[in-house]
């Protein structure tokens, strides 16, 4: 819930964001988003075809190629 500017002001309050933020997008259902329907087809595993929760990661490589998917629990400092 909220505003794309009240999601970017609790995100650089709250987490001292340092990186762009984007628009928030349906990640699940018939409206989601081409870059998750992408990411998600593109992953397998435990985790299912949707995204259950924020903050559910995913690893790209430098050429596009999905590598890994995280759940929301995942630290981004455990992601090498």
């Amino acid at each position: 819930p909220g505003s794309n500017p009240d999601i970017k002001q609790f995100a650089c309050t709250r987490f001292k964001a340092e990186f762009p933020i984007f628009d928030k997008v349906d990640v699940n259902g018939p409206n989601t988003a081409p870059i998750y329907h992408f990411l998600k087809s593109n992953t397998g595993g435990f985790l299912g075809d949707l995204i259950k929760w924020n903050f559910e990661k995913f690893l790209v490589d430098k050429n596009g190629k999905v590598v890994e998917r995280y759940p929301p629990t995942t630290s981004p400092f455990q992601i090498e």
